[in-house]
């Protein structure tokens, strides 16, 4: 599986809120997006596209989330940006 992703961190009041882009190559449908979070209560992914997918993104894992790693599961080789709010 090859997956990577990037972020940038601010702060909102006490919670944090990390936005980023996650990256799937060589057919990877998914892994762990690292939010720098000790919590993560939100989590949002928008898959980036020229068309609309047959298949919905989603993460997989129950909120709150007591780590900063949260796994999802997309189409494979996709590429698209997600919001985490936390802690």
């Amino acid at each position: 599986m090859a997956f990577s992703n990037t972020k940038i961190q601010n702060v909102f009041g006490n919670k944090k809120v990390v936005t980023g882009v996650y990256t799937n190559t060589a057919s990877s449908t998914g892994g762990e997006v690292d939010t720098g979070l000790s919590v993560v209560e939100a989590f949002f992914l928008t898959p980036k596209g020229s068309a609309v997918s047959s298949d919905q993104s989603v993460f997989n894992e129950t909120l709150p989330l007591n780590s900063g790693d949260v796994t999802i599961v997309t189409t494979a080789d996709e590429v698209g940006s997600f919001v985490a709010i936390g802690r």
